[in-house]
C-alpha cells in the first residue's frame, strides 16, 4: 500500500530542534492556525475550506427516505469521506486507509452525536417520510490538520444548504421547487468545532494545526471539539504519550477560543455569501410570497 514520504532523519531532527527554539517551519507561533480561507459554491450546501495547504470540499444534499424504525420522529443525518489519490499518493482509491476510518469517526462523534443538527426538523411524516441529509467530504489536496478543515467546511456546508420546502396533506407531501417556494434553512442546534493539538519532546512542546512534516515527527495527538458556548463535545487522543491534566485544561482553554474565532469568521462568510445571492431583495420577497 503506498505511504505518504517519511521525513529523512536530518529534517525530523531539524525540526524537533527547531521547536526547543520556539520556532516552526513556516514562522507561526506555537498556537496559531495556518490560513483559513471558505469559498461557497453556487449551489447550496457547497463549501470549500481551505486551511494552509489543505483543501476539502463538503456537498450537502437531502432526499426524503422512511425514517428509522426506533426514530419514527427523527430524521437522518451522515457523513461520508473520501480520500483520493488526488490529495495524496498515501490514500487509495476504493480502499479505506486507517486514517480515513479514523476521520469518519472523530467527525461522526463531533457533528452527528453531539446533536449539531435538530434531527426532529427533518420529520415530515411520523414513521413514514423525513428528510435524509448527507454530508460528502472530499479531500482535495492533503497537507496536516485534516480533521480540523473538515470539520469547518461540514459546519459551514451545513448552516450554507437549504432543503426545498414541504407541505403536507393528509398522507399526500408535496416538495415545492426554488422557483414556488424559498428553500428552508437547516435547524442548527451549536456549532462543533474541532482543534487538533500536536505534543513533541515528551509533551514539553504543544502546537495547534500542525502541518503534513509536524504531524509526522510528533510523539502524540489531540483532539478537543468544543462549541462557541464553550460546551465540550468530544475529546480524542488516538494513542502516544500521555498528558497532564494541566496540559488538557490548557488546550481546552485555546480550543474555545479558536472555536469562537472560527464560528464568528463563518458567520460573516455566510452573511456576505446570503447579499451576493440577494440582488434586488429577491429572497424576502419570495419568502413574503411563502407567509402569503
Amino acid at each position: 500500500m503506498p505511504r505518504e514520504a517519511e521525513p529523512s532523519n536530518i529534517e525530523r531532527a531539524f525540526i524537533l530542534e527547531a521547536l526547543q527554539e520556539n520556532v516552526r517551519l513556516d514562522g507561526r507561533n506555537f498556537q496559531q492556525f495556518r490560513d483559513l480561507d471558505l469559498t461557497f459554491g453556487n449551489d447550496f450546501g457547497n463549501a470549500i475550506v481551505t486551511l494552509g495547504k489543505t483543501r476539502v470540499n463538503t456537498q450537502i444534499s437531502a432526499e426524503v427516505t422512511k425514517p428509522f424504525e426506533d426514530r419514527k420522529f427523527d430524521g437522518i443525518f451522515t457523513i461520508t469521506t473520501e480520500l483520493s489519490p488526488i490529495a495524496s499518493p498515501a490514500f487509495e482509491s476504493g480502499r479505506q486507509t486507517d486514517q480515513e476510518v479514523i476521520l469518519s469517526r472523530i467527525l461522526e462523534k463531533a457533528i452527528r452525536r453531539s446533536n449539531a443538527i435538530d434531527t426532529e426538523s427533518l420529520c415530515i411524516i411520523a414513521g413514514a417520510k423525513c428528510w435524509a441529509v448527507r454530508a460528502d467530504v472530499h479531500v482535495l489536496d492533503f497537507d496536516g490538520g485534516l480533521v480540523d478543515a473538515s470539520c469547518i467546511a461540514i459546519i459551514a456546508a451545513l448552516q450554507h444548504f437549504r432543503r426545498p420546502d414541504v407541505s403536507v396533506d393528509g398522507e399526500e407531501v408535496t416538495i415545492h421547487t426554488m422557483e414556488e417556494r424559498v428553500p428552508v434553512p437547516l435547524s442548527i442546534m451549536h456549532q462543533p468545532i474541532c482543534v487538533t493539538f500536536s505534543f513533541y519532546h515528551g509533551g514539553q512542546i504543544v502546537l495547534a494545526d500542525a502541518c503534513l512534516r509536524e504531524e509526522q515527527v510528533r510523539d502524540g495527538e489531540m483532539i478537543v471539539t468544543i462549541n462557541q458556548l464553550g460546551e465540550l463535545c468530544q475529546i480524542a487522543k488516538l494513542g502516544g504519550i500521555p498528558i497532564d491534566a494541566s496540559i488538557l485544561i490548557n488546550c481546552t482553554n485555546i480550543a474555545l477560543s479558536k472555536a469562537r474565532d472560527i464560528t464568528t469568521w463563518i458567520s460573516k462568510r455566510l452573511e456576505k455569501d446570503s447579499l451576493e445571492r440577494d440582488v434586488g431583495g429577491l429572497i424576502d420577497e419570495m419568502r413574503a410570497e411563502n407567509e402569503r
